[in-house]
């Protein structure tokens, strides 16, 4: 994932029986494929070179079993620490809220969900037959990064689609490459959670 040029595209595979994210960038190359495996008690996801898998270029892992409050590290190929990212257990239950970590263990960015309402009202037409499929349309979350001093770095947000799988990673403010690793990385987890709460 090296010399990336967003936005970002990050889209899931809608029929596997595992999580899988194709992310790319603003030329339209690939610059990460992600698996993420299945009834594992931690959470294990594998971020891949390309959808070959060939050549395993990150690692993030939960530091517990339950994601409520759970820590997710993340290293390189030869398991080196890159950083974490860390979901902020009941402060997330309303607003989803998160910590991204440097190398250092030392708290760099603050990611929060733009608008708590939308997800609620997602989750509310998804449950009314034949309306629910067309929720990917109307309410799509938006999540910001933010540096220590509040400035805004980076915005994820859901793109309109029928099943709700597509997201796109753009850049408000100039980010350093080593960063931008991590910060992909970060939201690619993020991502995964999120979905999987609705």
């Amino acid at each position: 994932m090296k010399n990336f040029q967003f936005p970002i595209k990050l889209s899931f595979k809608i029929i596997t029986l595992s999580n899988e994210i194709t992310a790319t960038d603003a030329s339209g190359k690939i610059i990460a494929y992600v698996k993420q495996k299945l009834f594992k008690l931690k959470e294990d996801v594998s971020v891949y070179e390309d959808a070959t898998k060939s050549r395993l270029n990150f690692k993030i892992k939960a530091d517990k079993w339950l994601d409520f409050n759970a820590a997710y590290a993340m290293t390189d190929a030869s398991g080196a620490n890159i950083g974490r990212i860390v979901r902020k257990g009941w402060r997330s239950f309303w607003k989803s809220e998160y910590e991204l970590v440097d190398q250092f263990n030392k708290l760099q960015y603050h990611i929060r969900e733009e608008n708590p309402w939308v997800k609620v009202m997602d989750g509310l037409l998804s449950e009314i037959p034949v309306l629910g499929l067309l929720s990917g349309y109307f309410f799509n979350p938006s999540y910001m990064l933010t540096s220590l001093n509040g400035e805004e770095t980076v915005r994820l947000t859901k793109r309109y689609s029928l099943f709700g799988s597509e997201f796109e990673l753009s850049e408000l403010n100039t980010i350093d490459q080593d960063d931008a690793e991590r910060i992909m990385l970060g939201f690619m987890m993020m991502v995964l959670l999120e979905r999987r709460r609705g």
